[in-house]
C-alpha cells in the first residue's frame, strides 16, 4: 500500500488469505470462478512487493527497492491487463458472442504488458519510485513515453481492464465494472501525486467484491445451467 510499511504487509495479509480462501471455495463450486478468485491474492502478493519498495526506501537499500518495485510493477504493467480479460473470458458462457472478443483482448493485454514490463527488466536505470507526499511514485518513467503520449497509455490500460467486465454477460461481474470505474475517477480525480499506487491500492480492495460474486453465487442467477440454481 502506498501508506507506509506495515499498512503494505497488513493489506498483503488480509488480501492473501481471503484470495487463498476464497480461491478454494472457487474451485470446490465451479472452475469457471477460479481466475477472478484469483485475483484478490494477486492483489495481496502486489501489496507485499511495494512493502518490500517501502523497507528499501527507508532502508537505503537499493536493490531491495529495484526487486520490490519490479515485483509491484509485473501485477501493474503486465498481470492485471492480461488477467482481467482472461477472467471474464473463462466466467463467459461458450454461446456468448463476447467470449471470442475477451480472449483477443487478453492477448492485446499481453503485448500491451510486455512493452510496458520488459524494458524496465533490461534496463534498472528505468526503474524509478520516489516518496511523494507520503507515498510511493512510479510515474516518473515509462517506456512507452517515448512512443506515445502517456494520457494515451493510460487509456489503453484503463480500456482493457474495464471493458471486458463491462460487456460481461452476467449482471454482478457489470457491476465490478462499476466498482473499477469508481476507482479510476477517484484516482485520477484526487490522487495523481502517485495515482499507480492508489491505484493498485484501491482495486485490491475492489476486488472483494469478486469475492461477494463468488460467494453468494451471482452468476447462477443468469446461468443456472453452469453454476447451478440458487
Amino acid at each position: 500500500m502506498c501508506l507506509s510499511a506495515p499498512v503494505s504487509f497488513a493489506a498483503s495479509v488480509f488480501l492473501v488469505g481471503g484470495g487463498t480462501a476464497i480461491s478454494v471455495v472457487a474451485w470446490r463450486r465451479n472452475k469457471r470462478y477460479f481466475p477472478i478468485a484469483l485475483m484478490p491474492l494477486f492483489a495481496g502478493l502486489q501489496q507485499f512487493m511495494e512493502g518490500s519498495v517501502w523497507l528499501g526506501m527507508t532502508g537505503d537499500d537499493p536493490f531491495t527497492v529495484l526487486w520490490g518495485a519490479m515485483g509491484f510493477i509485473f501485477f501493474t504493467w503486465f498481470m492485471w491487463p492480461v488477467w482481467i480479460p482472461f477472467s471474464v473470458y473463462a466466467l463467459e458462457p461458450n454461446y456468448s458472442p463476447r467470449k471470442r472478443m475477451f480472449l483477443i483482448m487478453s492477448l492485446i493485454g499481453l503485448g500491451f504488458g510486455l512493452l510496458l514490463y520488459i524494458p524496465h527488466g533490461l534496463n534498472s536505470s528505468m526503474v524509478v519510485v520516489e516518496i511523494n507526499n507520503q507515498s510511493l511514485a512510479y510515474e516518473k518513467s515509462m517506456w512507452l513515453d517515448f512512443m506515445m503520449p502517456r494520457w494515451l497509455t493510460n487509456t489503453i490500460y484503463v480500456t482493457l481492464i474495464i471493458l471486458p467486465p463491462a460487456l460481461s454477460h452476467y449482471k454482478h461481474v457489470r457491476h465490478f465494472a462499476l466498482t473499477l470505474i469508481a476507482v479510476v475517477v477517484v484516482d485520477f480525480a484526487f490522487l495523481q501525486f502517485a495515482y499507480i499506487s492508489f491505484f493498485c491500492l484501491l482495486a485490491g480492495l475492489a476486488t472483494l467484491h469478486l469475492v461477494y460474486i463468488i460467494l453468494t453465487n451471482k452468476c447462477a442467477r443468469e446461468c443456472p445451467e453452469l453454476f447451478g440454481r440458487v
